[in-house]
């Protein structure tokens, strides 16, 4: 195509208006998934984009809630982009650890992000733990951002929550999911989050649930 060959209004992609404050490209997939046909005029596959797309800051999670981290990443992506901005923080709580490792699950044995240290330790600190005392559940908050410069009224922001309660195992099953998701056996079920499907996991999840709660603010920062 020539510099003055006239650009078709086909060939022009629709500008992003929604950002989801990840480079995870499974939480996209879902959440798109979520939004598909609920805002007329929305294309959620160029509309709905991830952080890298848009050149978002990756931000600290410095809160000590749930809530407060899903927040501050959507307040900095929202503010960064000018979009409206969603994030997530989730995790495993333990009921006889007083709700640990929570924020701190994805480095609970020191390094962010090594599932196989962090079931280890996780199991060897319950070892001694009676099965009727090995109640947990996974935790997700989910935040919505809007940036003040689109909305007259100020920034708008919501949180929701959503929790997939379980016993943990006395070891991993399963080769699917990821993190925890080995030794959590839902409420009602005989196997673990890592032997269920994706579609019977994306059923129950906490992220699922979080999403689905925030869906209809979602509808609303974009109409």
């Amino acid at each position: 195509m020539s510099e003055n060959s006239p650009v078709s209004a086909d060939s022009v992609s629709p500008q992003p208006r929604l950002v989801l404050a990840t480079r995870n490209a499974g939480k996209l997939r879902e959440l798109r998934e979520l939004l598909r046909g609920q805002v007329p005029g929305l294309d959620v596959d160029t509309q709905v984009v991830d952080a890298a797309a848009v050149g978002a800051p990756d931000v600290a999670e410095t809160g000590v809630t749930f809530a407060e981290n899903s927040l501050l990443k959507a307040r900095a992506v929202a503010d960064a982009t000018g979009l409206v901005a969603i994030a997530d923080d989730s995790g495993l709580s333990v009921d006889v650890l007083g709700g640990a490792p929570g924020i701190f699950s994805a480095r609970w044995a020191g390094r962010h992000g090594d599932d196989v240290a962090n079931l280890r330790l996780l199991l060897a600190q319950l070892s001694d733990v009676p099965d009727g005392h090995r109640g947990a559940a996974f935790v997700c908050a989910a935040a919505l951002a809007v940036p003040a410069s689109a909305n007259a009224d100020g920034a708008r922001e919501v949180v929701e929550y959503g929790q997939l309660a379980g016993t943990l195992l006395r070891e991993p099953r399963g080769e699917g999911g990821f993190g925890y998701d080995p030794v959590l056996e839902p409420l009602g079920m005989d196997r673990s989050c890592a032997e269920l499907s994706p579609e019977e996991k994306n059923a129950i999840s906490h992220r699922g649930l979080a999403f689905r709660a925030l869906l209809p603010s979602i509808v609303e920062a974009l109409r």
